[in-house]
């Protein structure tokens, strides 16, 4: 399944910039590769860059991988409800709180990156369980619909996002 395959209305237009970095992405493969991918690019920053925000209040690198992999759980929860046909709406979730609490900076980047891939790898295993039934099941999240299929082109794209904001504002 490709991300040219979503139609309008499976998922709402603020996600728009994260589906739109991921080109002709393939879903499952898309996550395979991007765990390579991503494990790569953040090894190769120099450790300290690491804990550097490149303005007052904004993420470290160590907060931004914490992000990605805190999303990524929350995304692919959304995904296993609404593929398990759980009509029950789902509230958004504050990312600054997340992050401020997630204590990014006392970790080592192996930590983060060890607990990125084992998320990564259980994404992409729920990922191959579903049917095309249950990759187009939908659910509400924050007011409006969002499909089990758009999610996971979403944790691609938005891993995607973030890497990008490193290399333009960090690196």
């Amino acid at each position: 399944m490709k991300v040219t395959d979503l139609q309008k209305g499976e998922y709402l237009p603020f996600f728009q910039p994260y589906i739109n970095r991921i080109g002709e992405l393939v879903l499952v493969d898309g996550l395979e590769d991007g765990l390579k991918t991503v494990i790569s690019f953040f090894k190769s920053i120099p450790e300290d860059k690491l804990e550097y925000r490149y303005e007052a209040n904004k993420w470290t690198i160590k907060e931004i991988i914490s992000h990605i992999i805190d999303s990524e759980r929350v995304f692919a929860y959304r995904a296993l409800r609404f593929a398990r046909k759980d009509k029950t709406p789902v509230v958004g979730f504050n990312e600054n709180e997340y992050a401020e609490t997630s204590y990014a900076n006392t970790r080592t980047l192996e930590d983060l990156l060890e607990e990125y891939t084992y998320v990564r790898q259980s994404t992409i295993a729920l990922y191959r369980t579903f049917n095309s039934d249950a990759l187009r099941s939908v659910g509400t999240v924050g007011g409006g619909e969002v499909s089990v299929r758009a999610l996971g082109f979403l944790i691609a794209g938005h891993e995607k996002h973030h890497c990008e904001i490193i290399k333009e504002r960090y690196l």
